[in-house]
């Protein structure tokens, strides 16, 4: 079954791949006893990256997955997908 992040799945991919190296320079950072404010500088970079991905995949999913349920007339199908967007919104929301 294809999601829908499938299509911008490589793009996805090397962001988080460069989010990956940019928690690693930030380990490096620590290790290295660099100044603190440089370092939450860093932090909230990468939570801003995350957050770009979260959105991208949150963005997909109620495209294809909430926006196929609704459109397949399966009433089941449509309060299944609603609710997880909903929780998925109420999580994304509490992180904040």
């Amino acid at each position: 079954m294809a999601h829908g992040y499938s299509a911008d799945k490589d793009q996805l991919l090397k962001r988080l791949a460069r989010i990956e190296g940019q928690v690693r320079g930030i380990s490096k950072m620590v290790e290295d006893d660099r100044y603190c404010i440089d370092i939450l500088t860093q932090l909230g970079a990468v939570d801003t990256a995350l957050e770009a991905v979260a959105i991208k995949v949150l963005e997909e999913h109620v495209e294809h997955c909430v926006a196929g349920a609704l459109a397949s007339g399966d009433r089941a199908q449509a309060d299944e997908k609603s609710r997880e967007l909903l929780a998925a919104v109420q999580r994304f929301a509490k992180t904040r």
